[in-house]
């Protein structure tokens, strides 16, 4: 399955180390201003996501609507990276794969369909290629990393707890 991925949910999976398992499931793809986003520092998220790029286990497509990206950036107050992305998803009718607040808005607006870091881990704990306890502690990581309410870090918890 193809996902179309935003840089915060790419940086986030991969400072937590779940990217490699996303990519055995699904073909991700990146705009090229997210590629530039994620690897332009000498990093660990910024190597290992340049590392699967190599490896062609992360493909790079050019978003070649300039005045729809600009119209989105501007109508929604997203960034160039989340704006390429979203058009992308729509454009090839894929999930688009992303944890920006201003960006889920539009999704919900356009009735793009999308997810978040919190869903993969949930998702791949769910499938048994996680233990609860390493589940936990990349749940604590992305609650570092990552911008989440209190109340969705509870769910998460609740979920991978084996709540509903």
């Amino acid at each position: 399955m193809e996902i179309v991925f935003d840089s915060s949910t790419l940086i986030l999976l991969a400072k937590t180390e779940l990217i490699r398992l996303v990519t055995e499931d699904h073909q991700v793809l990146i705009p090229e201003r997210v590629k530039q986003e994620c690897v332009s520092k000498d990093i660990f998220d910024a190597r290992l996501i340049s590392q699967l790029i190599t490896e062609g286990a992360i493909r790079v497509l050019k978003a070649d609507n300039k005045a729809v990206i600009s119209k989105l950036c501007g109508d929604f107050k997203i960034h160039t990276g989340e704006a390429e992305a979203l058009y992308l998803a729509m454009k090839r009718k894929t999930l688009l794969s992303v944890d920006d607040l201003p960006t889920i808005k539009a999704c919900k607006i356009f009735n793009q369909r999308f997810t978040t870091a919190v869903h993969f881990l949930i998702t791949i704990a769910q499938q048994g290629k996680l233990d609860k306890e390493s589940a936990f502690v990349k749940l604590e990581k992305l609650a570092v990393y990552g911008r989440y309410s209190r109340r969705i870090i509870d769910d998460a918890y609740a979920r991978l707890k084996g709540g509903s």
